[in-house]
């Protein structure tokens, strides 16, 4: 498929969706920007840093709505993946490490910096966060608490709207929400010539059933590997 134009469809939040599509394009590309997920900050959340020593973001968008809602910018960030820790600088925070991987190796990380430590780890997120980082923290024997900042929810896409994304040569997913949210779409819209890649097994994995051409995920978590299976028929 190399050097052919194809059709993308960019499924993830805004604003990332149109950074990504800027990218496609930018690989000689179509960018179809249709989010499958919305982001809604919870209001009068609380964030309390007392006896906090470091913050952990499993998302760009906990990145976001913390960095909305609070100035504190010299804690240090723990972070999954390039874009998170990315998204974290671009906030301001000045001292930001990222692993590569899931939530789990994120825990790990932390864990073994566990004697850097000055008090408990931070992690703002979602109502409905994509796994459980403070009870994997814990289980490494680190001091965790949450910070239920924003909810994740699907963007409802009419018929005609879904009968246009799904003749697309490939979806583009960054998260398991955003699979399952396809998953669900491929229920009334069948799209057995589509091509499903995402950031990473565990982002894949919500489409198990699915009937497509392809399910596929690079060999690491980060935008550019991704991409780069548009352009090998993975």
């Amino acid at each position: 498929m190399a050097g052919r134009r194809q059709r993308i469809w960019i499924t993830r939040t805004q604003p990332g969706a149109d950074s990504t599509a800027e990218r496609v394009r930018a690989m000689g590309h179509e960018a179809l920007i249709a989010p499958l997920l919305t982001v809604r900050l919870v209001e009068d959340a609380d964030i309390d840093l007392r006896g906090v020593g470091a913050l952990a973001f499993t998302s760009a968008n906990g990145v976001r709505a913390f960095a909305d809602r609070c100035g504190e910018r010299e804690l240090r960030v723990f972070a999954v993946g390039a874009a998170t820790a990315q998204a974290a600088r671009a906030a301001g925070f000045h001292t930001v490490l990222s692993a590569d991987g899931d939530v789990e190796a994120l825990a790990e990380g932390i864990a073994s910096r566990r004697g850097q430590l000055r008090g408990a780890v931070l992690h703002p997120g979602a109502v409905e966060p994509a796994g459980d980082l403070a009870g994997a923290l814990e289980k490494h024997g680190v001091e965790a608490r949450r910070a239920i900042l924003y909810e994740t929810g699907p963007v409802k896409i009419s018929d005609a709207q879904a009968e246009v994304l799904v003749q697309a040569d490939a979806a583009l997913l960054h998260s398991p929400l955003a699979a399952k949210a396809l998953a669900a779409v491929l229920k009334a819209h069948p799209a057995p010539d589509l091509r499903a890649l995402g950031l990473s097994k565990a982002v894949i994995r919500p489409l198990s059933r699915a009937r497509l051409a392809a399910k596929a995920y690079p060999p690491f978590p980060l935008e550019a590997a991704l991409l780069n299976l548009i352009d090998r028929g993975a």
